[in-house]
């Protein structure tokens, strides 16, 4: 199954109201979703929104919490984990936020704030090969994209597929994380394709 580090970007840019509940949806369809136990597909997951995505969030329920430069959703996603949204200034500028945090350990907030200051703090904008296929997967239509089933080896089912172009052969399914570098480029708005890649902190 999918596995992830504890805290991590899963789409470059500021997304849309349209993307941003895109995102919220991301883990439709994996399996792990039908057996109950998603905290760990959505625990860390983080990415940017514009203010008025932010002021419109906080205003359609009273938050669980207001902290300074942050406010947690009172509906929860998934067993301990709920949106909590961050109003941060990075270099000298405002931004907002989007994180999904487990509640169940109070100090998830701080260390999501306190990575995503880190991230965009960076001097040189750059993409990481698994902040391109978080990207990727956050980008993909529904019917472009899955999750591998009984047609595919034991050991592969459950994991993630998009579809590529594959030249002669057409359109084939292939598993989010052996694209190779080419597949990813090709996958990735123009704006992207050429950043540096850099080593994950």
């Amino acid at each position: 199954m999918h596995t992830s580090p504890s805290v991590r970007k899963v789409f470059e840019g500021v997304a849309t109201r349209h993307e941003m509940h895109r995102m919220f949806n991301r883990h439709r369809g994996n399996p792990i979703m039908a057996e109950g136990d998603a905290q760990q597909l959505f625990a860390g997951e983080w990415f940017e929104i514009a203010e008025s995505k932010h002021d419109y969030m906080l205003d359609i329920l009273p938050p669980l919490w207001m902290r300074g430069d942050m406010f947690a959703m009172h509906e929860f996603m998934t067993g301990n984990i709920t949106s909590v949204f961050f109003s941060l200034a990075i270099d000298g500028r405002r931004r907002w936020f989007h994180g999904y945090c487990d509640l169940s350990d109070r100090l998830s907030p701080e260390r999501m704030k306190a990575a995503i200051i880190e991230r965009e703090s960076r001097p040189v904008r750059a993409m990481t090969r698994d902040e391109r296929l978080e990207h990727i997967w956050s980008s993909t239509h529904d019917d472009y994209r899955g999750y591998a089933g009984e047609r595919w080896p034991h050991v592969m089912r459950g994991r993630r597929t998009v579809l590529v172009y594959a030249g002669q052969s057409g359109t084939v399914l292939k598993l989010l994380d052996d694209l190779t570098e080419a597949e990813v480029a090709a996958k990735l708005p123009v704006q992207f394709r050429h950043l540096p890649e850099t080593v994950a902190a």
